[in-house]
């Protein structure tokens, strides 16, 4: 046997084989405590992914915000004070119809279209019950309508501030952005229910009140009960549509101040404010301005064929004061301060 054989390793060879076996130990028991085996090494082999989060639980995720929606709405149509409005509206039909019938005694006019005294399309009403459709929508667009609006659309943001709800859902990966498109997508709903309940209202009494046939339109021709029925429907979408701007600025307002009440109050304030000034006529200059201005256009949908100048400038008007104020309300609320 060789010297080399026989002689046993330095000290340095010693340690360094030593170390070496340490440290493989040590990266042994690291495996081993880390309870991944192989794949411990590998660095991103044993975690998930964040790409596969569940897409139910993604801030933008548009199911998410449909449920936020029905969520909201929901919420807005379980509240007493949506009741009352709602009621209060349905019921001007009922006043109407039954004043006409007992001041006429159910007995026809005799007007012609454009003929007699009253609210428009009033004097029709006896001799077709479909005519309070639009007589009741001429009577509740200037004021009762609107005003229901107003306090729906106040009270969108500064309500919850004033409940203190507001922070708890900002809380949700909801977003700012969401919550106010969310919030005016539930004021544009209550547009459209209230709209409907009151046509659906006028049409009930109007039928029982009343005889129902062919509808005489304000050019002078007769046209089925078919087609009134789907003019009185569409009526009733103008109308709606009519309250684009006004829910706009209403939750714009909303958004100023943590106060329901106030923000109801200041948003029916703007509103009897552009009445006032719509009807002063040395300041014709700036009516074609006021969100209320083109709001009786609706009466162009009874002409044959449909007048269509007017309704296209009162959607042209709204869509721009739902973009102005629309804009004014984002850049409030994404910048304010919450604190209740």
């Amino acid at each position: 046997m060789s010297q080399a054989e026989t002689t046993p390793p330095t000290g340095t060879e010693s340690g360094t084989e030593s170390g070496a076996g340490a440290g493989a130990g040590t990266e042994a028991g690291a495996g081993t405590e880390a309870g991944a085996g192989p794949k411990a090494r590998t660095g991103t082999q044993g975690r998930r992914p964040r790409n596969l989060r569940n897409p139910l639980r993604s801030s933008c995720n548009p199911l998410r915000t449909l449920g936020l929606l029905r969520s909201e709405v929901g919420t807005t149509f379980r509240r007493h004070r949506t009741y009352a409005l709602l009621a209060v509206l349905a019921a001007v039909p009922v006043l109407i119809g039954i004043a006409v019938r007992i001041e006429t005694g159910g007995g026809g006019s005799g007007g012609g279209p454009d003929g007699g005294a009253g609210p428009a399309f009033l004097t029709q009403v006896t001799n077709n019950g479909l005519f309070l459709v639009f007589a009741t929508l001429a009577a509740t667009l200037p004021v009762f309508l609107p005003m229901a609006v107003g306090v729906v659309a106040g009270d969108a943001i500064a309500g919850e501030a004033s409940a203190g709800t507001l922070r708890y859902l900002l809380v949700a990966p909801a977003g700012r952005t969401r919550l106010l498109l969310v919030k005016y997508a539930s004021v544009l709903t209550f547009c459209l229910v209230a709209t409907f309940v009151v046509a659906a209202s006028a049409l009930a009494v109007g039928a029982l009140l009343f005889p129902v046939g062919e509808v005489t339109t304000i050019s002078g021709t007769r046209i089925g009960f078919g087609e009134g029925l789907a003019r009185a429907g569409l009526t009733a979408a103008v109308v709606a549509a009519s309250m684009v701007g006004f829910a706009a600025l209403g939750l714009f307002v909303s958004t100023l101040t943590n106060s329901g009440i106030g923000a109801m109050a200041a948003t029916v304030g703007l509103l009897i404010t552009a009445q006032i000034l719509d009807s002063i006529p040395q300041l014709s200059g700036i009516h074609p301005y006021l969100f209320p201005h083109y709001w009786m256009s609706f009466a162009d949908v009874l002409r044959e064929p449909v007048l269509w100048d007017d309704l296209v400038k009162n959607f042209q008007l709204q869509g721009l004061y739902a973009a102005v104020f629309g804009s004014a309300a984002w850049a409030r609320f994404t910048t304010k301060d919450i604190t209740t």
